[in-house]
């Protein structure tokens, strides 16, 4: 659906000249396409019918009314700023459709098993026969090589394999899932960054490059940190032994703070803000952590967590909120930041977008189009493309493309 949003300052969009063919599917590829298209990127969804159906069956999308799936899709962040078309890439005109388009393309991101798209005829040595220039980003669990090439598996288990997982949760008995998509959003930014550094290699070799980025790997770039304080991985400190200087502490109200007073100077000031002076010269006497932390969780409890956060304001104590969500969203610095951003929706109460993190002066992002249906725009794009209304037509009489028509409250 387009609303005709736009929360761009005035300033060029640096992607501006920049094209992408989107196949992708999942989480992680998404968020590379979602980063490329808020800077000005044209992102063209080449979407599956096959992997429609499939989403809808995982997600159980059927159970859902008109107005809920309208709702749904209005506030998927990822799926802003890009143009859906629906092509069934099995067949047998798929390429004849997607042709002119690959041949104007920069950039295709991927995120099948590696080796499916080749199978298809869509695979980067197929497809650079036409454009030599065409960079192809394909984003997998474990990569395009290696013995792990061809399994299947979500952000899970890229964080269970990476030693990630390992480390998650404060039971020394048993690792937790930590309820958000580490590895995917990781995997996102890395293939957006492989695809930027493809471009920028543009103004010495002509050439298209292979961008490989896998989740496992990108997981394992969060053992870089431990390894620099534990040399030996096969001997460190058991899963929830954290420091006293960090915690997550519950207050009166059964709210939480969390306090990361690492350096010295904050933890002094920690100390002293909770009337336990004491503590001050014992941040590193670790035998004592366990009955100091007990302490410090008997007086966290003594007060409502608003107190507790403007009394730490006033002493310039490193600690915050535990927001939930919608906390967050409401949050006067985040939205100050533009990170919750209202997309009006007919009649209806305005759903929230997330903002981009990255602030590029001169260049802020604009919200241009929201996302659509899919294939809501199969038939503008191919008619820019330089296909007539008849043939057109007969690719969709040929079960080649799908189009569907963008929900729209009353209709």
């Amino acid at each position: 659906m387009t609303t005709g949003l736009n929360t761009a300052a005035n300033g060029a969009l640096p992607l501006a000249k920049l094209m992408v063919l989107d196949f992708s599917r999942f989480l992680p590829a998404q968020i590379c396409t979602w980063m490329l298209a808020d800077f000005g990127a044209r992102v063209i969804r080449v979407e599956n019918p096959r992997e429609i159906a499939k989403l809808a069956a995982a997600f159980n999308l059927a159970s859902l009314s008109d107005e809920q799936r309208e709702r749904a899709k209005a506030a998927q962040t990822l799926a802003r700023n890009k143009e859906s078309i629906v092509v069934d890439l099995g067949h047998r005109d798929a390429l004849d459709v997607l042709r002119p388009l690959l041949g104007s393309a920069d950039v295709v991101v991927e995120d099948y098993r590696p080796g499916v798209l080749a199978r298809l005829g869509f695979g980067a040595d197929a497809l650079r026969a036409f454009n030599p220039r065409l960079h192809y980003c394909s984003v997998s669990f474990a990569g395009q090589t290696g013995p792990y090439r061809s399994r299947p598996g979500h952000d899970q288990l890229a964080l269970a394999l990476s030693g990630v997982l390992s480390r998650i949760g404060e039971d020394a008995g048993r690792p937790s899932f930590p309820n958000v998509p580490i590895a995917d959003v990781v995997t996102g930014l890395n293939a957006a960054i492989g695809v930027l550094l493809a471009h920028a290699g543009e103004l010495h070799d002509a050439r298209g490059r292979d961008i490989d980025v896998s989740m496992l790997e990108s997981s394992m770039m969060f053992a870089s940190w431990f390894l620099a304080r534990h040399p030996d991985p096969a001997h460190v400190p058991p899963r929830g032994a954290h420091r006293v200087d960090c915690g997550i502490w519950r207050t009166r109200d059964d709210r939480f703070i969390c306090t990361t007073n690492i350096e010295p100077r904050f933890w002094e000031r920690f100390c002293l803000a909770i009337g336990r002076p004491d503590f001050c010269a014992r941040q590193h006497a670790s035998a004592q952590w366990h009955e100091m932390r007990a302490e410090i969780a008997r007086v966290m409890a003594t007060r409502d967590r608003h107190e507790w956060l403007a009394v730490f304001e006033r002493e310039d104590v490193q600690a915050a909120a535990v927001n939930e969500f919608h906390e967050a969203l409401d949050d006067p610095h985040c939205r100050a930041r533009g990170m919750a951003i209202p997309i009006p929706l007919g009649d209806a109460n305005p759903v929230v977008q997330i903002g981009n993190p990255v602030k590029l002066s001169g260049a802020a992002v604009s919200v241009r189009r929201c996302s659509e249906a899919p294939g809501a725009s199969t038939v503008p794009v191919l008619e820019n493309f330089g296909f007539t209304p008849e043939q057109i037509a007969a690719f969709a009489q040929a079960g080649a493309i799908g189009t569907v028509r963008p929900l729209h409250r009353g209709e």
